[in-house]
């Protein structure tokens, strides 16, 4: 899968090179690109910004270079490419956000600074997310979130295939607690099912876990979790104060 990153910053190419994403760089199974729309700015300054129509605080980002910047990697990479702005307006990205862009040959993410982008750059894009409801310098940390756990959805990307899988938010719910040696620490042991060897009993507690620590920390969430009626009734019998 493609990655490409419009940025003022290209440099941030480092950070690609690290990790498990490195390794699947290596591999050929991902591919990194950064492009800067000062490349296309046409002064001797290469300007990509200007104070916006009507005044106000801050400066916009401006269209010409931007869009240049789009058509430069479509023109590269010579298929198709979801183009995604990354701005505080723009959609939640949610678990089921990064399944779906995981379908996609290519994504490019248009990473904004300043006071915003100018308006008519957004009829270039598919489609508009955030990261949060704050506000950051730029999109580049946004970008690197969103890759990452894209990334992670693909095949051969991670070790264990299962981990994608098992992890909070995969199924709608948090993940269960998880213990490594040694078994005692500080007094503290761990849960005696998890030596048991029966993988069934330990399978049933980990998936009750998890519905109770999404109730005790996320309860939003289990309005839309794949829970069979079974799973309700019981969570409605169970006293919060265990949790």
């Amino acid at each position: 899968m493609r990655f490409e990153i419009i940025t003022l910053f290209p440099e941030i190419t480092q950070w690609f090179e690290v990790g498990l994403l490195g390794k699947a760089a290596e591999k050929g199974l991902l591919s990194f690109v950064t492009h800067s729309p000062r490349e296309h700015a046409t002064d001797k300054h290469r300007t990509v910004d200007d104070a916006p129509y009507g005044g106000g605080s801050g400066m916009v980002l401006k269209a010409p270079p931007v869009v240049a910047s789009l058509r430069h990697l479509d023109a590269l990479r010579g298929g198709p490419s979801r183009k995604i702005m990354l701005t505080p307006q723009g959609a939640p990205f949610r678990q089921e956000t990064a399944r779906r862009l995981a379908n996609e040959p290519a994504l490019t993410f248009l990473c904004g600074r300043y006071e915003g982008f100018d308006e008519r750059i957004r009829s270039h894009m598919d489609e508009e997310l955030s990261l949060g409801d704050f506000v950051l310098f730029g999109g580049e940390v946004a970008a690197f979130a969103m890759i990452e756990a894209v990334a992670r959805l693909l095949p051969g990307v991670l070790g264990n295939s299962e981990s994608p899988v098992e992890e909070s938010h995969s199924t709608g719910l948090l993940e269960y607690p998880h213990y490594t040696r040694p078994a005692e620490f500080e007094g503290e042991g761990i849960p005696p099912i998890l030596l048991s060897g029966n993988h069934a009993k330990i399978a049933a507690w980990r998936r009750e876990q998890a519905i109770l620590r999404t109730r005790a920390r996320r309860p939003e969430l289990l309005d839309n979790a794949d829970l069979s009626e079974q799973e309700r009734e019981w969570l409605r019998n169970h006293p919060e104060e265990e949790e």
